[in-house]
């Protein structure tokens, strides 16, 4: 799958599901779960315990089923780690544009992480897929709605403080999809195998998305 098949899917589906030190031995049931429920991406971040064979795992297990990428992706290095086990997507909290070209060469969407108006534009400019703006809890759906006004070319996937509450308001400002860590995938949840609840929460996400898009759910 080519990277513009997978910002593609990230903009139909609308969200990124992120696993945070999710428990290794639980990344199918994980992946499975949420998949269950129609999310289309699942980011493994790099800093969960058994990383990259999580992302071998899932990559091997679901194929073209699931995007599968990884996050908190602090260097170039770590990039083509994460390319090599099997990541389609490479997602960072900040803007390090040996980063992106790490990515680029290997023809695999990036999304790194920036919160100014000068750092989105930067990181857009050195070849970003889409933008990630992190941490967006703290500023909320009127900043999204702000940086789009002049920036409206540029697609912004708010992560940090995303929940389904607020949700709709950040799609209805405009954001390209969203990026959601224990907001849905609970760790806690996890390790207790409540698997069903995962997927009742991914679905409520999803249907929250559809409806701020002006579709049904």
């Amino acid at each position: 799958m080519n990277r513009q098949e997978v910002i593609d899917r990230i903009r139909d589906s609308g969200l990124i599901a992120i696993l945070r030190h999710t428990e290794a031995r639980r990344a199918i049931e994980t992946a499975d779960a949420l998949r269950e429920a129609g999310v289309a991406v699942i980011e493994v971040t790099l800093n969960t315990s058994g990383a990259l064979s999580m992302l071998r795992a899932i990559a091997d297990h679901f194929g073209d089923r699931l995007i599968i990428g990884a996050g908190t992706v602090l260097s170039a290095d770590a990039a083509r780690e994460a390319i090599a086990a099997g990541a389609q997507l490479i997602v960072s909290p900040h803007l390090d544009e040996a980063i992106i070209a790490a990515a680029t060469a290997h023809q695999v969407a990036c999304i790194p992480g920036a919160f100014t108006p000068t750092e989105i534009v930067r990181a857009w400019t050195a070849g970003a897929s889409m933008v990630k703006v992190f941490p967006a809890g703290p500023v909320g759906p009127r900043y999204i709605r702000d940086l789009l006004a002049p920036l409206d070319n540029i697609p912004l996937v708010p992560t940090g403080g995303v929940t389904l509450e607020n949700a709709g308001d950040f799609i209805r400002a405009g954001a390209a999809a969203l990026g959601l860590g224990s907001a849905l995938v609970s760790p806690a949840l996890v390790a207790a195998g409540q698997f069903e609840r995962l997927t009742e929460t991914a679905r409520a996400f999803l249907a929250t998305i559809r409806a701020a898009r002006g579709g049904s759910g």
